[in-house]
């Protein structure tokens, strides 16, 4: 798990990381209150040391912007201080802190205390993760992929890099179901959802967007490098193996991807890997197709020919 560290003084800094080392964590430190907030919401830490007094901005309303910001709010806070004011530590509380660690660190409570919130944080993810797990495939499901949408696009745009998407659909997925029924569709499904899981990034964030749709989201490399992936997951279900009745089934995918550079809107990165996947179907599906941002459309229509 990974601890931010937030504290304008490079000595207290040092020993709260030195009284760390022996946990199981990676620690990230900021010198000052704005550098913390930048440090917080492109890392996404699971729990933030928090020093009150800062000259730029103080604890407080570091803590304010975090639990304002909805991709940091969930984050836990720790505030340091060495003030033993009752006062204090009720604003601090009131404000969105867990707890209060008074300097100087003792060394087994600091550890003590950082465990105790990250065994919490630990619960809360896994209670959020299983909210958003999809039954039958068990990847993310549409809630999920819309809330890391959203939470990639905002990283995206304070911290910058690269961004791509692929969307995928099974082609003919409705006259697999008419022909040898739902189950045997679900088993298709769940064929194409094991090829994600095995040819994407571990880092890849892959989800079944609804029916036969899968989305999957790739942070740190560009559409064409996303491409190659599509290319790889679209052979692997050509090749897959759905047998119903001792009768083999053919099962092909099509991929629209896209990258978000050049686009201003979150809605536009979406729609210009929809448009590569219209694309795609309409030449006979089968087919990677990757998205050209100076014409994006929106098809909300059915893709599939049938």
């Amino acid at each position: 798990m990974k601890v931010l560290i937030v504290d304008d003084s490079h000595d207290a800094l040092a020993v709260a990381k030195a009284r760390l080392a022996k946990e199981k964590i990676e620690t990230l430190c900021a010198d000052s209150g704005r550098r913390g907030l930048e440090l917080a919401r492109c890392e996404r830490p699971d729990l933030v040391l928090l020093d009150v007094d800062m000259p730029d901005l103080s604890g407080f309303e570091v803590c304010r912007e975090l639990k304002a910001d909805p991709n940091t709010c969930m984050i836990p806070v720790i505030f340091l201080t060495a003030s033993n004011d009752t006062r204090n530590k009720v604003k601090g509380l009131d404000v969105g802190g867990v707890d209060y660690i008074t300097k100087p660190f003792d060394a087994f409570e600091l550890r003590a205390r950082v465990r105790a919130v990250l065994r919490t944080k630990h619960l809360q993810d896994l209670l959020i993760r299983y909210s958003h797990i999809d039954p039958l495939t068990e990847l993310n499901n549409r809630r999920a992929l819309m809330k890391r949408l959203q939470e990639e696009w905002d990283k995206l745009q304070h911290c910058g890099g690269q961004l791509s998407v692929m969307m995928t659909d099974i082609d003919h997925f409705k006259q697999i179901n008419d022909t040898y029924g739902h189950l045997t569709g679900d088993e298709v499904i769940k064929l194409v959802a094991d090829v994600l899981r095995e040819q994407c990034r571990e880092s890849d964030f892959a989800a079944r967007y609804g029916g036969d749709e899968f989305t999957v989201l790739a942070s740190g490399i560009d559409a064409s490098q996303t491409a190659e992936t599509a290319e790889r997951c679209r052979q692997a279900i050509q090749e897959g193996d759905v047998a119903s009745e001792n009768e083999s089934i053919e099962i092909s995918a099509s991929f629209g991807v896209a990258d978000a550079e050049g686009l201003d809107s979150l809605e536009a990165f979406v729609n210009a890997a929809d448009e590569a996947l219209y694309k795609a179907k309409q030449q006979g599906g089968n087919k990677v197709e990757q998205s050209e941002p100076s014409n994006i459309e929106c098809h909300t229509g059915p893709r599939d020919s049938d």
